[in-house]
């Protein structure tokens, strides 16, 4: 009889709401706890450095999350390869599969690291950082460019246990990096005053920290992992490699076009001012909160469609995707209640400054309109990336990027004259570029032809 592997979840049996809800309630929680930290960012360095940190943060953050899209696209990429192995009764491969992950994800870390420390400053100047906030917004882009290896490989580590349908050490693993970075915080920036680039190293030392434990506890798990850790299994497998490839790139392309887009919009912000960049930074930590609940939901429909559909049962795929619609309605609807009634209170965590407090309205009203596009995308996002459709997925990512939220904040902020509220409403608007394409492409049927480890086997 062959040994149960504790970190591989069987996602092709069982009540669907429940394995969904007991694979994403983890993520949801710790999703919820990077959120946290980086609340924690903003909010220290809103109240002990003021609304020029705040908008010092606000733009440098943006280009360290596209510093990590390339990691992000071949991770999930990873992920999917993953899940589809273990659907597919191919558990044999998995050693491949991870070690070539490993090695390409880090040696992109590298090459990463010396494009952000070449390119950093040119880009602040390109998204109309204020004046007030450019050398702290400098200092954040060359730590996070220093540290971003640990990033990459604390994402790369959380995408494979994922894959395997493992929720609960990936939940450890940002517990330690939330409480380390939490700590760092308070005493880098209001203890020893090192301003934005103390908030930038908390982030990193903690990213550190937590895939330093992460690789020590899969090496003394390795049996379980599917990894053996030996030398010669971080050889790069051709094969493998050419799949990781043909589904990474167009992740990673993918993200980093949306990212490009909202590095935009900021760059419109930021021509209104300091305190309108402030508020938009805000904002989006703001809005993540919600984002990253449901991000773990679409998390559990990309590992449940996985396996599922590399074991040919279409019908709990369906069934996935209109349960995770309903969970990520409910929690959007919540939300929309919540910053509508409180967003003062909320906006005033940040900063005391009542120029910031004034505008936040302007963003809450904007932004709600995105929520019942998010709730579906989330679900058709999960779906598209569970099957490996990796190109599809390419192409609503431009489509929201490129055609929408670029053109909708020139459209509405600059063409209409809507000013801030525009920018902020075509930033929001842009999600029904994936929701609705994402839903009619599900409802063809399309998507159950489509399964990457079928396709490596021709």
């Amino acid at each position: 009889m062959e040994k149960k592997n504790k970190l591989i979840n069987d996602f092709t049996a069982g009540s669907i709401p429940k394995k969904m809800l007991l694979f994403a309630v983890p993520f949801m929680v710790s999703n919820l706890m990077q959120v946290l930290y980086s609340l924690v960012d903003m909010i220290v360095v809103g109240q002990f450095v003021g609304s020029y940190g705040l908008s010092a943060v606000s733009v440098a953050s943006q280009i360290f999350t596209f510093m990590t899209m390339v990691c992000l696209g071949f991770s999930n990429g990873g992920q999917v390869l993953i899940a589809q192995l273990i659907g597919a009764g191919r558990r044999e491969k998995l050693n491949s599969a991870i070690g070539s992950l490993f090695s390409m994800v880090l040696i992109m870390g590298v090459a990463i690291t010396v494009i952000g420390l070449v390119f950093g400053k040119g880009v602040l100047t390109l998204m109309n950082t204020p004046s007030e906030s450019f050398a702290m917004a400098e200092d954040y882009v060359l730590v996070c460019s220093i540290g971003v290896i640990f990033t990459y490989g604390y994402n790369m580590v959380s995408a494979v246990l994922r894959g395997m349908g493992d929720s609960r050490h990936p939940f450890i693993f940002v517990m330690i990096a939330s409480i380390i970075n939490v700590v760092l915080d308070l005493l880098f920036v209001g203890v020893f005053k090192w301003s934005v680039a103390g908030a930038a190293l908390a982030t990193i030392l903690g990213q550190a920290f937590s895939f330093i434990y992460a690789i020590i506890y899969l090496y003394r798990n390795r049996e379980s992992f599917g990894f053996d850790f030996r030398p010669a299994s971080f050889k790069i497998d051709g094969d493998m490699a050419r799949q990781l490839t043909r589904m990474g790139i167009p992740f990673a392309v993918q993200s980093a076009a949306i990212n490009i887009s909202m590095m935009f919009v900021n760059s419109l912000v930021n021509t209104v001012g300091v305190y309108a960049s402030a508020v938009f930074g805000a904002g989006i930590k703001v809005d993540d909160i919600v984002n990253k609940i449901t991000q773990g939901i679409s998390f559990a429909v990309s590992s449940m469609t996985g396996q599922n559909i590399a074991a040919g049962k279409t019908k709990r795929v369906e069934k996935t995707l209109w349960t995770s619609i309903i969970l990520c309605g409910g929690c959007y609807l919540i939300f929309t209640i919540l910053l509508l009634t409180c967003s003062d209170a909320i906006f005033s965590l940040f900063t005391t400054d009542p120029e910031v407090i004034e505008l936040a309205p302007v963003f809450v009203s904007a932004i709600v309109w995105s929520f019942p596009a998010m709730a579906i995308m989330k679900g058709t996002n999960g779906l598209i990336q569970g099957i490996g459709n990796a190109k599809l997925s390419l192409i609503f990512g431009l489509l929201d990027a490129v055609v929408l939220r670029i053109g909708l904040s020139w459209l509405l902020g600059l063409e209409m004259g809507l000013g801030l509220f525009g920018f902020f409403l075509g930033y929001g608007l842009a999600a029904y570029g994936t929701a609705i394409p994402g839903l009619i492409y599900f409802i063809s049927g399309k998507w159950k032809k489509y399964n990457i480890v079928e396709h490596a086997k021709s």
